[in-house]
């Protein structure tokens, strides 16, 4: 019995594109609420939050001149899904960067799906057994040429070693994250990418 090979193709059709995906964020934050099954009181406010880092960080990018050519140089369609949902805290301190890369170049599109109404698309994408987001696959000719996320690599260690430390309570480590976002202001995703993007 044969069977099917996995497609993209409905997650392209379902992706958003990103000022879509800010409204759509805004216009829930209006009913008070946020993307995803999880309508807890905390999520709702790091969604507020997060609308705020992305419209800032969105704004005030500088993206290096390395991977700005690496960008401009690619000469197929690509297709870029961000998997994320509105309030995640890593996503919104790195969103905005790959809608800001692929406004570089006509042939790429970035497209925003939300984890929680696509779990088979995340489960093929799990980290260490978990579904955490955001996860950004870049597609061309509907096979994936490369995978990032959720967080820079180095960043994602200071969460492995958070997870060891029962010392350390999850608001000192959200505090430690975004302090490190804030300062190292996107150039270390940009370096990974750089590596990434053929």
């Amino acid at each position: 019995m044969s069977t099917k090979a996995f497609s993209f193709d409905n997650y392209i059709l379902k992706g958003m594109a990103y000022d879509v995906y800010l409204d759509l964020l805004k216009d829930l934050l209006s009913e008070g609420k946020t993307t995803g099954l999880n309508q807890d009181d905390g999520l709702i406010e790091y969604a507020k939050l997060n609308i705020q880092r992305m419209e800032r960080i969105y704004k005030t990018i500088v993206i290096n001149d390395e991977l700005a050519n690496k960008v401009k140089a690619i000469t197929e369609k690509q297709i870029w899904i961000g998997i994320t949902e509105g309030w995640c805290g890593d996503a919104a301190q790195s969103i905005p960067l790959f809608e800001r890369l692929a406004e570089l170049n006509d042939n790429i599109s970035f497209k925003i799906v939300l984890r929680d109404e696509n779990l088979d698309l995340i489960d093929r994408n799990l980290t260490n057994g978990g579904r955490a987001i955001p996860i950004i696959i870049a597609i061309q000719n509907d096979q994936e040429i490369w995978k990032w996320g959720p967080r820079p690599k180095s960043l994602q260690a200071i969460v492995e070693e958070f997870k060891q430390n029962p010392s350390v309570t999850y608001e000192e480590l959200k505090t430690q994250l975004h302090t490190w976002y804030a300062k190292n202001k996107t150039s270390e995703q940009q370096k990974e990418l750089t590596k990434l993007i053929k």
